[in-house]
């Protein structure tokens, strides 16, 4: 028995001088943490300076915290490899992986304090497209998307009842399959418009029934789904934008009563009080369209709060 090992064996609670060293380790790690803040503390901008500061103190202290392997990290930044391969002008995975973890919904909750009677916002999503047509008042957005005829009709208000004029509503959904017009490899635009409010503060827009639908899950964020034992599919909605001068810009969505998915949205997207009545109609005359087939209809009423000047957003 070697000397070292005779001592270990009259006692037990000696430190081995070859096993790991768990203060040295310790100051080791804190000393790199110290050193990386250092490096971004003369940062100018001020609010760069305090996020980069809370990013690395919380990126290290994760790391730290689950004794993340050099293994665990390489799949990490081959799965954000893969993440950036696959996002194009027309899919953005980052906004997907953003929407699963619940990051999306988290900054929505920073950014959209509760004020009243507003209407509250969620997920802006992956599948916002600029540029969508104009459409008049009852107008139709749906523009050969396949689906039930869906007619929606509101008005846009402040917190305190008033009527907002002129307010620009850009809506857009996906069609009866669950896809969105971008997701086809060819087509027209279909399932998008914008409109503006009338001066009573009344819109009302044709559209198709809302479906369910399976979030994009053929790429990273889909393969970290199936890994955590989560289904991709979001509950039937159809998005709004509300934007009006004077009035902070509202992203929300309308949810289908009874919905699959309403209690397990795969965005976290779900709010009781976005999820709003749809009633079922037969076959007849309706809002200026003689329809040959059972239909729907919605009322939302969107509640827009006023932008507050110097507010923290």
């Amino acid at each position: 028995m070697t000397t070292s090992n005779a001592r270990h064996a009259a006692d037990p609670t000696a430190a081995d001088p070859d096993g790991p060293d768990a203060a040295e380790q310790q100051r080791r790690e804190t000393e790199l943490v110290e050193r990386v803040l250092a490096a971004f503390a003369d940062t100018p901008d001020p609010r760069l300076r305090e996020v980069l500061a809370s990013l690395i103190t919380h990126l290290h202290g994760f790391i730290r915290d689950v004794r993340l392997t050099e293994a665990e990290w390489s799949a990490a930044v081959g799965f954000l490899t893969a993440t950036g391969h696959i996002t194009t002008d027309k899919r953005q995975e980052f906004i997907l992986l953003s929407d699963v973890l619940g990051a999306s919904m988290q900054t929505v909750a920073v950014n959209s304090p509760a004020r009243g009677t507003a209407t509250e916002a969620t997920v802006f999503g992956p599948f916002f497209v600029d540029g969508a047509p104009l459409i008049a008042a009852g107008g139709d957005i749906a523009q050969g998307a396949k689906g039930i005829p869906c007619h929606v009709s509101g008005r846009v208000i402040d917190t305190a009842g008033a009527p907002i004029a002129g307010a620009r509503l850009e809506v857009w959904e996906a069609d009866a399959d669950g896809f969105y017009d971008v997701q086809y490899a060819e087509g027209p635009t279909t399932g998008r418009a914008h409109l503006f409010s009338a001066a009573d503060g009344s819109y009302d827009f044709w559209a198709v029934q809302p479906s369910s639908y399976p979030i994009p899950a053929d790429g990273p964020v889909g393969a970290l789904l199936g890994a955590t034992g989560r289904h991709p599919y979001r509950p039937a909605h159809l998005h709004f934008m509300v934007t009006a001068p004077g009035y902070r810009t509202l992203v929300t969505h309308i949810f289908v009563p009874g919905s699959e998915y309403l209690d397990s949205d795969a965005v976290f997207g779900v709010k009781d009080s976005l999820v709003v009545p749809f009633t079922d109609h037969e076959p007849g005359e309706a809002f200026g369209r003689v329809l040959d087939q059972p239909w729907s209809s919605a009322t939302f009423e969107i509640v827009l709060a006023p932008e507050t000047r110097g507010e923290q957003p």
